[in-house]
């Protein structure tokens, strides 16, 4: 199977998050993280089983993968939950132009350019967009409140993919002991901080799909894709992932399509295709 094939399935598969994210907001997120991680690493518990080597990593390794994938899916939960889901997923996606722009500061030998900047100024319009056009959908406080852990989700992403570039090669299957341990830590979490609540059969149909899909198998043929083939072709293949994340968050929603959401969506995506045409 191609590289293109792995990546246009992971992209397939994240485009859904937002709107199970949103399905399962009632959930308290730790809960709701650490369960769905979980199920996401059982795909790889066989290779370990029959090799103990299919997890071996560094502790810096392990730490890495534990940063990005328990970080960005809790701040991202916790944005759909106190935002307007839309404008909240357009802000995370913000994360292909932060991978561009803090290449210079995380990666050696690699500059910044002019086009760069552009490329800047436009991502961070296309969010001031998103939450202006969020203002008849939420409180002042609660609404603009809720943008801050969907721009936080965007810098872990973005900040955890080129760490990875820092870290010694690992294979494949070790994303599924990232995705265990996360997700045991969320629980550790949820059991000290949030209160006990129970789960409808539907609640756990929900997090079956969003554990072995977005939060599970899109990790798995992601990787795949960038070990077979050209990083930049492939990164520009995740533009794909926010219209299609967004049109299925409105459809979902029920919410029509409001040209500030447009606009929102034109100008990051520019922005992120801008800026890695300037590598």
């Amino acid at each position: 199977m191609s590289s293109t094939v792995y990546a246009l399935l992971a992209i397939a598969l994240w485009t859904t998050l937002a709107s199970l994210g949103t399905a399962l907001s009632h959930l308290p997120p730790f809960l709701l993280t650490g369960l769905a991680l979980i199920i996401g690493s059982v795909p790889s518990w066989p290779l370990v089983l029959r090799d103990r080597r299919a997890w071996k990593v560094p502790p810096r390794t392990l730490a890495l993968g534990i940063y990005g994938l328990f970080g960005y899916h809790f701040l991202l939960f916790i944005a759909l939950r106190y935002a307007p889901p839309v404008e909240a997923n357009l802000v995370n996606y913000l994360w292909p132009l932060l991978m561009v722009v803090l290449a210079p500061v995380l990666l050696p030998g690699v500059s910044l350019r002019p086009l760069h900047l552009v490329a800047g100024l436009l991502g961070f319009a296309g969010a001031a967009a998103a939450i202006l056009g969020a203002r008849g959908g939420a409180t002042a406080v609660t609404g603009y409140w809720g943008f801050l852990p969907a721009l936080a989700s965007a810098f872990v992403w973005a900040s955890y993919s080129l760490w990875t570039k820092r870290v010694a090669a690992f294979p494949t299957s070790a994303i599924g002991l990232f995705g265990l341990v996360s997700g045991l830590l969320s629980l550790a979490c949820h059991a000290v901080l949030e209160p006990s609540v129970a789960l409808s059969g539907r609640d756990w149909l929900l997090l079956v799909l969003c554990g072995l899909g977005p939060l599970g198998a899109a990790f798995f043929v992601w990787d795949m894709a960038l070990k077979r083939g050209d990083a930049r072709r492939i990164g520009i293949l995740s533009y794909i992932t926010p219209l299609g994340s967004t049109s299925l968050l409105l459809l979902v929603t029920g919410r029509p399509l409001t040209w500030t959401i447009v606009l929102a969506a034109w100008l990051i995506i520019s922005a992120a295709i801008m800026g890695t045409r300037a590598r």
